[in-house]
């Protein structure tokens, strides 16, 4: 079980890079490239399925019910249902590249407690 915010927030985390492809009403794209060691919190989001496409390096993503670890290595994908708790870190020794295809419906992010 995951602890919610009272509220939707602005996503709080930094990383190398993210660039916006496309950010419409419901549905949004970006590329992301995560250094070494970088992480995007835990956090989930009512609406939105996550896909994410591995374009370089290695991806961890992380999920509670269910809980899961799975390390997506370039060329490969996955995705995360709407009011999944989950966490994405670069898996690997180098820069990892992803895009990051979110919807359909409206986009919240909801920071998670860590435990």
């Amino acid at each position: 079980m995951h602890t919610m915010t009272t509220r939707p927030l602005k996503p709080n985390y930094n990383v190398k890079s993210i660039e916006t492809i496309v950010a419409g009403s419901d549905v949004r794209v970006r590329l992301y490239t995560l250094a070494p060691e970088e992480i995007i919190p835990w956090h989930f989001h009512t609406q939105v399925m996550d896909w994410y496409f591995c374009l370089a390096g290695r991806l961890a993503v992380e999920t509670r019910s269910p809980d899961n670890r799975a390390v997506i290595d370039t060329g490969g994908s996955t995705a995360i249902p709407p009011d999944t708790a989950h966490r994405i870190s670069n898996g690997g020794q180098t820069d990892c590249r992803f895009l990051l295809v979110q919807g359909v419906g409206k986009y919240d992010f909801h920071a998670i407690s860590a435990s």
